[in-house]
């Protein structure tokens, strides 16, 4: 898929690899905000942290996902992030954020919150966040990889679904759409055809 093997390689993510790297950072920002002096405002940060994933991961998918160049270095930056997934959405090997990614981000995310909450909020305030993109990036799989059998599981997919077949410029929150209400691309459903509409 990609001219260089590194690079189609580095590309190439089995999902058990976010919840290896991610999971042993959250438990650890976690205990290390409950020893540093976060106390019973644990939970509140990290909640915190978690909301702001969700209006995070909307944004990242709209702004950065979504910025289509024609053509030069940009376009293929584009397509390397997040193309070569709508052109091979059921690639199971390409539905997770690769590490080379997502670990820089996570770095640099953690250290933004500890220069605007201080020490120790930022602890479970990024646990939260990274919490959050942890579901996000196993939901993300399920619903590619799988057929959710709930019903929330279920609209999910649907709803991820229609960002990729229907319209692609709707439906950019994919573990809280509701920040597609809130900004106002939620995704609609398919009007039938003219002819089955009338009657």
């Amino acid at each position: 898929m990609f001219d260089s093997d590194l690079l189609d390689k580095l590309s190439r993510v089995h999902p058990a690899v976010p919840p290896i790297l991610f999971g042993p950072a959250i438990v650890v920002l976690l205990v290390e905000g409950l020893i540093h002096g976060a106390g019973w405002e644990t939970p509140a940060w990290a909640v915190g942290g978690y909301l702001f994933w969700t209006l995070t991961e909307y944004w990242l998918h709209r702004l950065v996902f979504h910025f289509e160049p024609e053509r030069g270095i940009g376009a293929r930056l584009h397509w390397i992030i997040h193309g070569v997934h709508h052109d091979h959405p059921n690639d199971p090997m390409r539905l997770v954020m690769p590490p080379s990614v997502s670990i820089p981000l996570g770095a640099l995310f953690t250290w933004g919150f500890y220069a605007v909450l201080g020490s120790p909020a930022f602890l479970p305030f990024a646990a939260g966040f990274l919490a959050g993109y942890l579901f996000y990036d196993m939901l993300h799989y399920h619903v590619h990889h799988h057929s959710p059998k709930s019903a929330l599981g279920k609209r999910l997919r649907e709803l991820h679904m229609r960002h990729h077949f229907q319209n692609h410029e709707r439906g950019y929150g994919v573990s809280a759409p509701f920040w597609d209400h809130v900004f106002g691309t939620a995704p609609t459903k398919a009007r039938p055809p003219f002819a089955s509409r009338v009657g």
